[in-house]
């Protein structure tokens, strides 16, 4: 059973994750089978490309039962080549979107998520921190307010919270997620295809002015969280499903 599922109807291309059994939390080889899916130039006959999930949740996340098999870097290419495509993509969000599933969805050009859908950025309740290229994702959609809340927090918000700040472009009740995420896609497709690879060419182009920021000290922050007993206590304490006892080491 293909972790990645990937078909193509007339002018849409789907990419499906498929491991709902696991909350479609994201492995390495998942990640490689994504990142693939957004390293080939599209047909002319493609026009859109949506991210959609098998199962309740969207995405739990990176997979922590395997985290120390995954560094930051593939899932950094893995979101700057869906960000980059040059085809818009859409995320239907039914179910939650946690931590990189929240990254993955905002990576995407618009989101069309369910009512019921959460977002959120749980790393600090495990002793995680997010790095540079996935903090400035949040910094561009929600602002530094709004960031500092997802992050500093942790919390999961509903849908409905993410779409009245213009984090997300579109949310309906669950019963109603697939018109209305049609609806969205039947617009794109029929939208001039050269127009909106330039619109989207000129968007991720000015959307870049922070990555020449020196940030090697930040680096060396995130670095030093993601490597501490913290860490190692935070993520053991969440799959074992009980509270986490952090002392700053």
């Amino acid at each position: 059973m293909a972790v990645v599922e990937i078909e193509t109807a007339g002018a849409v291309r789907t990419v499906r994750l498929n491991r709902p059994e696991k909350r479609n939390a994201l492995n390495g080889e998942m990640l490689k089978l994504l990142s693939d899916a957004f390293a080939v130039s599209p047909p002319p006959s493609e026009r859109v490309t949506v991210i959609r999930a098998n199962g309740p949740v969207f995405c739990a996340g990176l997979d922590l039962a395997t985290h120390d098999d995954i560094q930051t870097d593939p899932i950094e290419g893995t979101l700057r080549a869906i960000e980059t495509y040059p085809q818009p993509v859409v995320a239907v969000v039914q179910g939650d979107a946690i931590a990189g599933g929240n990254e993955l969805a905002l990576h995407c050009d618009l989101v069309v998520a369910g009512a019921n859908a959460r977002f959120g950025m749980s790393l600090a309740q495990i002793g995680l921190s997010p790095s540079w290229f996935l903090i400035k994702k949040l910094l561009e959609v929600a602002g530094p307010v709004m960031t500092r809340k997802i992050l500093l927090l942790g919390d999961p918000m509903p849908a409905q919270i993410f779409f009245d700040l213009g984090i997300i472009s579109h949310v309906a009740h669950p019963e109603d997620l697939e018109e209305a995420a049609q609806g969205v896609i039947d617009r794109l497709a029929a939208n001039a295809p050269l127009s909106l690879k330039a619109m989207k060419a000129v968007i991720v182009r000015e959307m870049a002015f922070r990555d020449p920021i020196a940030h090697a000290d930040v680096d060396a922050l995130v670095l030093a969280a993601n490597r501490s007993a913290d860490a190692r206590e935070g993520m053991a304490a969440r799959l074992a499903k009980r509270p986490a006892q952090f002392t700053g080491k």
